[in-house]
């Protein structure tokens, strides 16, 4: 009997070990913020902005959350027709996943997900996920690529911007091309990888455009935000914010993050920073250190809340 408790918990722990990690890290990363600033400081910053601009930035992500939602509802519709709530469930227990747990391992579960809720083929949500992943990584590039546009106030680099913005576009509208020509170069044996791309695609123009423009949106607001929080409590200019948010998210979304981010997220903010001007030593570099800090709390407590809330919205299928 003792042998099988003890197998019982050592099971347990073995499937639990990314969630305890996680939770692990996050108390280590509460401790090292309590022993370099001490959490009465870090939280002081929001005091002197005012709770009124946490608020409205708490709410604005938790906006995008839903536009995400939207998305994906309008990228199925006749799997996920009426049943937006519970999409909205999945795609923050996705999302919280994500953040919460190290080396992108949270992405496998939206395609188990969407095939236990909505019984759709592994095959068909991962391509759409990798579709709308390099549809994500566009839109946060163009986003930030603003805070460059305005540092140089020159019109060749609204040209450059531009063409990058539309590049998707093209893309689209070439893929038959596209497609063709990877199945003459690639094996045999990637005729199946191809069709499972070809089949994440939007299915026609209009689809497409929606998919695009919700995306930009999502990600424009949400890099805006960001950029102002990090202005709000770091007193630093509009490039510099938009350069933090841009190395934040960049380190969020790449294949090696910490668990819930920690340590590699405001390090990315404070790198994306300096890169687009912001100082790199003294005071100044202190309050961006701090402001890094607290808007990566931010953004945690958006994903657990905007997560929370979505539990009410519907329940999932057993």
């Amino acid at each position: 009997m003792k042998n099988y408790s003890v197998a019982s918990q050592r099971a347990w722990i073995i499937r639990n070990a990314m969630t305890l990690l996680t939770l692990a890290t996050v108390v280590l990363y509460a401790i090292f913020i309590q022993w370099v600033w001490g959490w009465a400081t870090v939280l002081a910053l929001w005091k002197s902005a005012g709770l009124g601009s946490a608020f409205l930035a708490l709410a604005a992500l938790l906006g995008t959350y839903v536009l995400r939602t939207w998305r994906i509802y309008d990228y199925f519709p006749t799997e996920t027709g009426g049943r937006f709530g519970t999409l909205l469930r999945l795609t923050q227990v996705h999302n919280l996943l994500n953040i919460m747990l190290p080396f992108r391992s949270g992405e496998a579960s939206f395609p188990l997900l969407m095939k236990r809720e909505f019984d759709l083929s592994l095959a068909r949500s991962t391509a759409a996920l990798f579709v709308m992943r390099l549809f994500d990584l566009h839109a946060l590039l163009a986003a930030a690529g603003i805070g460059l546009v305005l540092q140089h106030h020159s019109s060749w680099a609204w040209a450059l911007w531009f063409c990058f913005l539309v590049l998707p576009v093209a893309g689209f509208a070439l893929r038959g091309i596209g497609l063709r020509f990877a199945a003459r170069i690639l094996p045999a044996k990637a005729e199946r990888l191809l069709a499972e791309v070809e089949a994440g695609l939007p299915v026609d123009a209009a689809a497409f455009a929606r998919a695009w423009g919700a995306t930009l949106i999502n990600w424009f607001t949400k890099i805006a935000v960001l950029a102002w929080v990090l202005g709000l409590l770091g007193g630093i200019s509009m490039a510099p914010g938009f350069g933090g948010a841009l190395g934040g998210e960049l380190s969020s979304v790449l294949p090696v993050h910490a668990p819930a981010g920690v340590g590699t997220y405001p390090a990315g903010i404070s790198a994306g920073a300096v890169a687009f001007g912001a100082a790199a030593s003294g005071p100044a570099f202190e309050d961006l250190a701090q402001a890094a800090v607290n808007t990566h709390l931010l953004v945690i407590v958006s994903s657990l809340m905007g997560t929370a809330l979505s539990l009410f919205a519907a329940r999932g299928n057993r």
